[in-house]
């Protein structure tokens, strides 16, 4: 697998994610539709065109599995043993249909787990840019991370 063994993470360590993703209408509606949110600035067209924006707003939440998502491939594909904890986040510029969204992860804090000697906990923080480079996500997450096997 791709993802890092608990021994490969580094304090300060910045991977930038080769993986770009370009959000479209269709993500946003049915990202909202599936997760029961009605939010109208999500969804309604002639709402959001009164709004301050101008247009729909990308669901947040969709930002954020995202971006959390580019990162899985660099850093915990078939080592993580269970996401503890994100804490931390924000969403200081909004998205929009349209947008390409890239990725940036930079490793926090590295731990052997006190109760299980087979793996340890990772902090990394994400943060996800749109094209104009403007930050419109980020996130501290904790994960349990297998150490690599013997």
């Amino acid at each position: 697998m791709a993802g890092l063994y608990l021994e490969e993470f580094e304090v300060g360590q910045v991977i930038r994610h080769a993986l770009t993703r370009s959000v479209t209408e269709s993500d946003n509606v049915l990202f909202s539709v599936m997760t029961m949110n009605p939010q109208p600035l999500h969804i309604d067209f002639d709402y959001a065109a009164k709004s301050e924006w101008g247009k729909p707003l990308v669901n947040s939440l969709f930002t954020l599995g995202l971006m959390i998502g580019i990162s899985v491939h660099d850093t915990t594909l078939g080592t993580i043993v269970a996401n503890l904890g994100m804490t931390d986040t924000s969403f200081p510029h909004p998205v929009f249909h349209g947008d390409t969204i890239r990725v940036e992860t930079e490793i926090r804090s590295v731990r052997e787990s006190k109760s299980k000697p087979d793996r340890g906990v990772v902090e990394m923080e994400h943060r996800a840019y749109n094209q104009q480079g403007d930050l419109v996500a980020r996130c501290l997450r904790q994960t349990m991370v297998q150490k690599r096997p013997a």
